[in-house]
């Protein structure tokens, strides 16, 4: 009633604006409300005509022909001829009759009549099927004993700001905050409207919790959390002053106000309770200043102590501090300190902080021990300590350290990915501990392969790898269709930065795989991509479906995964199958898309294959630059019956903390090393059927 009144308003009261003449094709009229002016944009009157038809070619009386995103309509006479005014903006004309299709016609660019004729009604029966369990997963007894990065969380869209608006629509997350609170774990990110909590570290639940203040703002950028007793207390990352939170039923997602704004410039923080029940702030993220610390009032978290500076950057004597995607830019900026974290260990406060950028593979969390949670710090001669600039996942910045629940420690960290945007990232989880001697390691080799979820207190200087090697990798794939340049070759190159897109999200969009043999296949990952999405910020609508199929000979096909019923967000999602599948070809088929189009930066599969391991590596040559020791070429001869290798590296012999996978290649080139520090080394091969010995461990001085 409303819109028909102010139509007639319209034609009663119509006003030019100052300047605009009612002649024009284009204009505009006010029309005088009771309480504001109405501006409304008039234009110069068009008409579309037209005949449409059956698909006997015979005219149909009483068709409707409507604008896709208008109002308007007409239906035709006798002769099916119809005149629709065309307002101009819509580009689609719809055309409708009982028992016909309904047909969708681009008008753009075409001139009178535009004819139609229709085809026959299709009966399509659409129907919610329950997933079909197999013997080898079952979608309601999905009970995974292992994980695999990057972690399967429902990663946000980012907002409508103008991160994207160049880009397009993509997921990021970042800057990880792992607490365990009553036995459960519970995983605060950037940009998330909420957070995630898990009972085994390998399934995900979301909780809907916004602090958002505008639209086109993060959330929370770089939170922290802490608990204390039955409460845990929230905050994120602020210039302006925010609130701290907390809660003691976090999982309603409701949080209360401890006090309503910080006085410090709480930048990546991180809120450290000691046993004593100190509290610390730790913070910073600069190219130009030091991260700081600092004692604060538990009561209001004003400071309680001066600030402190903690460190700097010295990227002239530690190589992984320099800036660059391989350590290797010294001319764009300076580097980047940032991600502050602590950990108290046997008596030891281990300050932890990332560097050098967020959008690098090489992207690391180092650390300094100190005697007290305020200082001096001193550099670990092992750093950094958590560092993966190779592999699928690559980039373990900006992290935190955390206890499970049987006594071992792990580190969440940042990925990167930086495909779309420099701050697209990923998130992953990796064993990490101390050793005798007190040094904080974090073990990356074999971090995005499938790893043992936590069921006992566990050596982690071992990791926590399954067993299971990469089937995948460079594998031949076919695909329904292709968008563009994504071609389907991306899906196998164990390259999360590339990336197969079909035409469309349709359900029968398909990507299949052969593993050139029967494999012995124990898990897959499916590592969907945002193309051609439309979606921004949190929604709760957002899920996956989709279904694998496995055959022997490309021919005769038996379902191995159904997930056509799921309502979760699974961006990465991990399936452990209850037990082997002999296989070759693999078929995966999309059922449903959240947005956009049906895309895989990589169908990742994991198990064995017959055949003989690898070779050992031999004649690994370590050649440290005599201009600059940070640097190092690394080369080796290829290995038998290989597709990857593992170059590791320490501090001390026998203590090869760090890891560095390369596919398809060797050598390489490293840039992460610290002046004056000597370093020990060894290679093993990495191939479908297991891993080689380890090389003989080299001595680079």
């Amino acid at each position: 009633m409303y819109q028909l009144f102010l139509f007639f308003m319209v034609s009663l009261f119509c006003f030019p604006i100052q300047g605009v003449s009612q002649e024009q094709e284009d204009s505009v009229i006010v029309v005088k409300g009771q309480v504001s002016d109405y501006y409304i944009p008039v234009k110069k009157k068009k008409f579309r005509t037209g005949q449409i038809t059956g698909p006997d070619g015979k005219p149909l009386e009483g068709a409707t022909v409507m604008f896709q995103y208008s109002p308007v309509h007409d239906n035709t006479d006798d002769n099916g001829m119809y005149r629709i005014q065309d307002g101009g903006g819509d580009t689609v004309m719809v055309v409708y009759y009982p028992k016909m299709e309904m047909a969708y016609v681009n008008i753009k660019g075409k001139s009178n009549p535009v004819n139609v004729q229709l085809s026959p009604e299709k009966i399509i029966a659409v129907k919610q099927v329950k997933a079909q369990p197999t013997q080898w997963f079952d979608l309601q007894n999905d009970h995974p004993k292992t994980f695999c990065n990057p972690m399967n969380i429902s990663y946000n869209f980012e907002p409508y700001n103008n991160n994207v608006k160049d880009v397009g629509s993509f997921r990021s997350s970042a800057d990880p905050m792992l607490v365990n609170y009553k036995g459960e774990y519970f995983l605060f990110s950037t940009n998330q409207a909420g957070f995630h909590f898990s009972k085994d570290l390998s399934h995900w639940e979301f909780v809907y919790s916004s602090f958002q203040r505008t639209p086109t703002d993060d959330d929370q950028c770089a939170p922290t959390a802490f608990v204390s007793g039955d409460t845990l207390f929230y905050t994120g990352s602020t210039y302006r002053g925010l609130p701290v939170w907390y809660s003691t039923d976090p999982k309603s997602g409701r949080f209360k106000r401890k006090i309503e704004s910080v006085v410090l410039p709480f930048w990546d923080p991180c809120l450290f309770l000691d046993d004593d029940s100190r509290l610390y702030m730790y913070y910073g993220s600069s190219n130009e200043f030091p991260l700081k610390a600092v004692e604060l009032n538990r009561s209001n978290f004003f400071p309680k102590s001066k600030i402190i500076d903690v460190t700097m950057l010295k990227p002239e004597e530690h190589g992984w501090e320099r800036f660059g995607m391989n350590n290797d830019d010294s001319t764009t900026l300076a580097p980047f300190t940032e991600g502050s974290f602590m950990n108290k260990h046997n008596g030891k406060y281990y300050f932890q902080f990332g560097a050098p950028g967020t959008e690098f593979k090489v992207y690391a969390d180092g650390v300094y021990v100190a005697d007290h949670p305020l200082g001096p710090f001193m550099y670990q001669k092992h750093n950094p300590v958590s560092y993966k600039p190779g592999g699928f996942v690559q980039g373990a910045g900006h992290g935190g350290t955390f206890l499970d629940n049987f006594g071992n420690y792990w580190h969440v960290a940042t990925c990167m990915l930086s495909l779309k945007y420099k701050f697209e990232r990923r998130i992953g989880l990796y064993p990490a501990g101390f050793d005798e001697e007190g040094t904080m390691y974090v073990s990356t080799g074999y971090g995005d392969y499938p790893c043992l979820t936590p069921n006992q207190a566990t050596d982690h200087r071992s990791g926590t790898f399954a067993g299971w090697m990469l089937l995948s990798y460079h594998k031949p794939v076919a695909v329904s269709t292709t968008d563009g340049e994504m071609i389907a070759t991306n899906a196998s190159d164990e390259n999360m930065r590339t990336y197969w897109a079909a035409a469309s999200g349709s359900s029968d969009e398909w990507l299949q795989m052969d593993l050139g043999d029967v494999k012995e296949v124990h898990a897959l990952q499916v590592n969907y991509y945002e193309h051609k999405a439309f979606q921004h910020n949190k929604a709760m609508d957002i899920y996956h479906q989709y279904r694998i199929l496995q055959s022997t000979d490309g021919t005769n096909w038996t379902l191995l995964v159904d997930k056509g019923d799921n309502d979760r967000d699974i961006p990465h999602d991990y399936v452990e199958l209850l037990k082997p599948a002999n296989t070759r070809y693999l078929r995966i088929e999309n059922i449903h898309m959240p947005t956009g189009s049906f895309a895989l930066s990589d169908f990742r599969v994991f198990g064995l294959s017959k055949g003989l391991l690898p070779t050992e590596v031999q004649k690994c040559k370590i050649i440290r630059s005599k201009n600059d020791s940070r640097n190092a070429q690394i080369n080796w001869n290829a290995s038998s019956n290989a597709y990857g290798y593992n170059i590791w590296y320490g501090v001390a012999p026998g203590k090869l903390y760090n890891c560095i996978t390369v596919n398809g290649e060797t050598s390489y080139n490293f840039r992460g090393m610290d002046k004056g520090t000597v370093y020990y080394f060894s290679i093993e091969a990495l191939g479908e059927a297991g891993r080689s010995k380890m090389g003989k461990e080299i001595e680079v001085k």
